[in-house]
């Protein structure tokens, strides 16, 4: 029988701390405990723990009876209004989570990045970009993370491996960085106002290329990266392994929802999807639909983001793959899936 590991999972609640917390809880050999600001989530054989991660007492009394933690997988964020001010909080967290789990039964700390170490949220970057690609001038939260991480590690027993995913697919709700939900609540309430599918991201954007990450896929990569051996203190880019331009995948998007295509048209969603609450609310009731809070579904300023990069958004994933990990994912299959999921969950019509 294998030995058995412990995870413990930061930002158990988010898009990739959800799947990756049910991934490790289909596999035999690990208990898993699962952090976030609420302990709401059900996920059977798992652990969940509510902490605020920015105050380190209270990091170090709740995880204070969890020192035989072997597997650290920090996926765990929190937004603030400028670059500058994400690097003071995010880089906290992981330093209280650290502080409080670095005993001797510490294997491997796995750190959640993206394509934010090359500076692909600030505009035309250097694609394919590749792990090896130079940092850039501060402030970037990632980059420090990465450095505390590597610092911490000097002389100790424990590996690490930093995952940079794309953008990723999942359907959690009340998550802020969810762009397949978003996909799903805007092209249903187009629909539902007799409206066809129109693309609302900056002019430019629709002909870029970009790509995704499947939410299974990074969990699976990152579980692979924390165990493998040849893996330890490597970064690597996590990605389905295909491209697309959104002037593709749109008119696929719009036959999903069974809608016609109209010109894009610039739209800023935080803006206009600010009012329909009540638009929401008469849909559910139409469809019969699970109560789900409209704020539950609401990505609005993410989506903005994504689809105001009117430049190439995409990484070489072949490290990965030379190491051994060799799984991937067809982006438009993961989409309709994860669109199906919703619809099963009576989250869309």
């Amino acid at each position: 029988m294998a030995e058995q590991k412990v995870a413990l999972v930061a930002g158990a609640n988010g898009v990739v701390g959800r799947r990756l917390v049910e991934e490790l809880a289909t596999l035999d050999d690990w208990r898993v405990i699962g952090l976030g600001r609420r302990a709401n989530a059900s996920i059977p054989g798992v652990q969940m723990l509510g902490v605020d991660l920015l105050d380190p007492a209270e990091v170090a009394r709740v995880l204070g009876p969890h020192l035989g933690v072997t597997h650290l997988f920090h996926a765990a964020y929190q937004d603030r209004p400028t670059w500058a001010e994400l690097v003071p909080p995010n880089v906290a967290m992981l330093d209280n989570v650290l502080g409080a789990i670095t005993g001797p039964a510490l294997r491997h700390v796995s750190l959640m990045q993206g394509y934010k170490v090359y500076g692909g949220h600030l505009g035309p970057f250097k694609t394919p970009a590749r792990e090896t690609d130079p940092y850039f001038m501060p402030p970037e939260f990632m980059v420090d993370q990465q450095r505390l991480l590597e610092a911490r590690q000097q002389g100790q027993p424990w590996s690490w491996s930093a995952m940079r995913p794309a953008v990723v697919g999942g359907a959690a709700l009340g998550n802020p960085l969810n762009l397949v939900v978003a996909i799903a609540v805007y092209a249903s309430l187009s629909k539902e106002a007799g409206l066809p599918l129109r693309f609302p991201g900056k002019p430019g954007a629709y002909d870029k290329i970009v790509e995704m990450t499947d939410a299974g896929l990074l969990a699976r990569a990152t579980i692979w990266a924390a165990t493998d051996p040849g893996s330890a203190n490597q970064a690597y880019n996590i990605n389905n392994g295909d491209v697309f331009r959104w002037n593709e995948m749109w008119p696929l998007i719009a036959r999903y929802f069974d809608m016609d295509v109209a010109p894009p048209l610039p739209l800023q969603l935080t803006t206009v999807m600010a009012d329909k609450e009540t638009a929401w609310q008469a849909m559910q009731q139409r469809h019969g639909l699970a109560p789900i809070p409209y704020k539950d579904v609401s990505s609005w300023p993410f989506a903005d983001f994504v689809w105001s990069w009117d430049y190439d958004m995409f990484a070489d994933g072949s490290k990965v793959r030379r190491h051994g990990f060799v799984e991937h994912v067809q982006t438009s299959a993961m989409l309709f899936a994860q669109f199906d999921q919703l619809r099963a969950a009576g989250v869309i019509p």
